[in-house]
């Protein structure tokens, strides 16, 4: 049995950090597995290059990325969408266009990095601890498809995930 490869895609408002942190480490750890992708529903005008550099110092892909909308998944010839996962609470509180596939969804929401004050040191400090956030909860979601049966991952255990450390109130209350 071939294993299918599964289409994620991490939703936040600007799709400009933490969805491209979460794009990038999938893609990274999922192993050719997963396929993840990222999109906000009012994109930026480019990814935050902070989270660039934090993915750079993690060891992930770094470049190539852009902000994009989420209606570029609703067009013909977009990949089917197997989970999408938001990461941010306003964008778990959207309503998302419809997409092909069968789109399980789980809010993953986690405090955005680019709000915080300070230095450099202490900007980059809150990026890399969302990425750890995010990393945390993608392996949690790569060892939930460990024997390639997909049809067992329940939204409770999604929900779990999503309610992992650093999680936001609105995550950790999800239905």
């Amino acid at each position: 049995m071939t294993e299918k490869t599964l289409n994620v895609l991490f939703l936040c408002t600007g799709n400009s950090a933490r969805s491209i942190l979460a794009e990038s480490i999938l893609n990274g750890e999922g192993n050719g597995r997963f396929r993840a992708f990222s999109a906000g529903s009012h994109p930026k005008d480019a990814p935050n290059p902070l989270a660039l550099e934090t993915l750079k110092t993690m060891g992930y892909r770094s470049e190539g990325f852009r902000s994009k909308s989420w209606d570029e998944f609703t067009r013909p010839g977009a990949p089917e969408i197997d989970f999408i996962i938001t990461v941010c609470d306003s964008a778990a509180g959207e309503a998302c266009p419809i997409m092909r596939g069968p789109g399980r969804r789980a809010h993953w929401g986690v405090e955005d990095p680019s709000h915080v004050e300070g230095t450099r040191e202490e900007k980059l400090r809150a990026f890399a601890q969302t990425a750890t956030y995010l990393k945390s909860r993608i392996m949690a979601f790569i060892n939930l498809h460990k024997d390639g049966d997909d049809t067992e991952v329940s939204d409770s255990k999604l929900k779990e995930i999503g309610a992992m450390e650093g999680a936001t109130e609105k995550a950790r209350k999800a239905d």
